[in-house]
């Protein structure tokens, strides 16, 4: 097998693995590349209706990759919504992901967190974030979880943004959950500062 026989096979290999990925972010990624190298390995062997094919859908990539990526942070596409602790949606969202949720967050136990947000992009809920009251002011965040197809993303940053949901219930600050106090880049991109053995938000 020569080397563009070896190219083509691992571009369309890559088409197919990014069609596997539950990540919308990844999934546009390695399409793209997949497509970009098909388009190079077509152009060679001279199949130019597989050029154009995959020429079309590098630009389709390209195009949903900047429409995801200009509203990463947009609070216009992400709406923050308060439920009560024992909301029958939220706790239908908590079931559902149950196992991922405790995959990353060994630890939470649902039905302690008496302040509840559903993080929604458009009619989907792609993230939820549970918070109890830890005294002196403080909101102690229990659980920042987001649904695997958006984990490339950080729609939780929008309850954090949106101080007023803490504020206005006499909170001055927001610790953040225990497994993340390792997490800095996304931490601190929120403003969070190191408060001795804590990551805090001062609202």
């Amino acid at each position: 097998m020569d080397v563009w026989s070896v190219i083509g096979w691992a571009g369309s290999a890559l088409v197919v693995w990014s069609l596997l990925q539950t990540r919308i972010l990844r999934l546009r990624v390695l399409n793209l590349i997949g497509c970009v190298i098909l388009v190079a390995f077509n152009a060679v062997v001279g199949v130019w209706p597989m050029v154009g094919m995959n020429a079309v859908l590098a630009v389709i990539n390209v195009v949903h990759l900047w429409r995801l990526l200009r509203h990463r942070h947009d609070e216009a596409e992400y709406q923050v919504l308060q439920v009560g602790a024992g909301d029958a949606y939220l706790g239908f969202v908590l079931e559902r992901h149950q196992k991922d949720i405790s995959r990353f967050n060994p630890g939470f136990r649902s039905g302690t967190s008496p302040y509840a947000f559903l993080v929604q992009h458009g009619d989907r809920t792609v993230g939820v974030v549970l918070a109890h009251d830890a005294g002196a002011g403080r909101a102690q965040i229990d659980l920042d979880y987001v649904v695997p197809k958006y984990r490339d993303f950080t729609p939780g940053e929008f309850v954090y943004r949106r101080s007023d949901v803490f504020t206005d219930k006499g909170f001055r600050q927001v610790i953040a959950p225990p497994r993340m106090r390792e997490s800095t880049p996304y931490l601190r991109n929120l403003g969070f500062e190191r408060d001795g053995a804590d990551l805090v938000l001062n609202l």
